[in-house]
């Protein structure tokens, strides 16, 4: 299926682990897809994935993660000898604060890579890298983060299958059928109808230092994600060590606190612009091409906003093929484009600031919505 071929590296290894669990096979004169799905759609994406792998997209330029990942350890010393070589006064816990943020989401982006096997040609590789930047530099589980990023990646914006959306209904309220769902039912956990205002100050600055931070160490705790948590120490051993011989515990805990709320409004615009706006309904069972595009949305290719989005402004291209190097997006992207003009499908790519915009304007449609829904008797 294509599921199992996108996520999957190694594809003979991952079929010893099937061979045993083999059934059967279907008969000569049964179908191989199912009616939801668009059969001639399912085979001209096989052989564009064909075309993939023959241009060799799938193949990484390990010098590109290197510089990455250099660019990162560089940004992060740099925030610390700030504060040695000019003192811990306003300006230069500034600039530290800055670099210190700039160095996290870039290895957040880093690890999202590596997280998705496309950093090194073996898996193991991958894995081993992951936990260092995830869990040493950054300070989370990566088995957490594969965990809730593969069922996202599975189902986009399908309730209750895809993690990312589950501050429906509690926060926010989501997608246009579930506001007047919500509404009709007369259900109100928050204000929706202000949804589009407090946005601003809950989920952007408060994402990674309270929900993130507890639930990382939770799942890591009750799923016995042994290894993870001792990486995860080191992180916390390596931040009080260097910074808390520079800095009294008041300014510390100010320079944690503030940066993760940078990191998080930061990770949280880029990564909701892409899908909040965009269909969210429950699971219609619908082929792996289609099921990404409804979900999906691209931000226009730039330098900055390449770097600044850690290349997830080609997100309709990074769902389609998970395990593809973030340096060959903008070479796939053509052939995408052709295969969504030949069956009609939208392939949608905005400005950056637009694609900020539409997360409000879709919060905020949402919001009135169910409100009209909850009012009408």
């Amino acid at each position: 299926q294509d599921a199992f071929v996108a996520f999957h590296v190694n594809k003979v290894q991952v079929s010893k682990y099937l061979k045993p669990l083999q059934i059967g096979e279907l008969a000569p004169d049964q179908p191989s897809v199912e009616p939801t799905k668009n059969e001639m759609l399912v085979k001209d994406f096989w052989e564009l994935r064909a075309t993939v792998e023959r241009m060799g997209l799938l193949e990484p330029n390990q010098l590109f993660f290197f510089l990455l990942l250099a660019h990162i350890l560089l940004l992060d010393t740099a925030a610390w000898l700030i504060l040695f070589y000019f003192g811990t006064s306003l300006l230069p816990f500034v600039f530290s604060l800055l670099l210190l943020t700039i160095s996290q989401v870039q290895a957040s982006w880093l690890q999202h890579d590596l997280g998705h096997l496309s950093v090194f040609r073996k898996t193991k590789w991958n894995h081993l890298l992951h936990k260092f930047v995830m869990c040493h530099l950054i300070g989370a589980s990566a088995k957490w983060w594969t965990l809730l990023h593969s069922q996202h990646h599975a189902k986009p914006n399908c309730f209750h299958k895809d993690p990312d959306i589950d501050m429906h209904p509690f926060l926010f309220t989501l997608g246009k059928k579930f506001s007047v769902e919500l509404g009709i039912k007369k259900k109100k956990y928050m204000p929706y109808n202000h949804q589009h205002k407090y946005f601003f100050i809950t989920l952007p600055p408060l994402l990674f230092p309270t929900y993130f931070h507890c639930h990382t160490f939770y799942i890591a705790y009750t799923k016995k994600y042994w290894a993870d948590l001792a990486w995860m120490l080191t992180f916390y051993i390596r931040f009080f060590y260097t910074y808390g011989s520079l800095l009294e515990t008041k300014t510390l805990n100010s320079l944690i606190s503030l940066h993760r709320m940078l990191e998080s409004s930061w990770f949280v615009w880029v990564s909701q612009m892409n899908h909040i706006p965009m269909d969210i309904d429950y699971d219609k069972n619908l082929d792996w091409v289609s099921t990404q595009l409804l979900a999906t949305c691209n931000v226009e290719q730039s330098l900055f906003n390449d770097w600044f989005t850690g290349h997830l402004n080609f997100q309709i291209e990074h769902h389609l093929f998970p395990t593809m190097p973030r340096h060959n997006y903008c070479k796939v992207a053509p052939l995408v484009k052709s295969l969504c003009a030949k069956h009609g499908l939208e392939y949608q790519c905005k400005p950056l600031l637009t694609a900020f915009a539409d997360i409000v304007h879709s919060l905020k449609t949402s919001g009135e919505l169910w409100h009209d829904a909850y009012l009408h008797k």
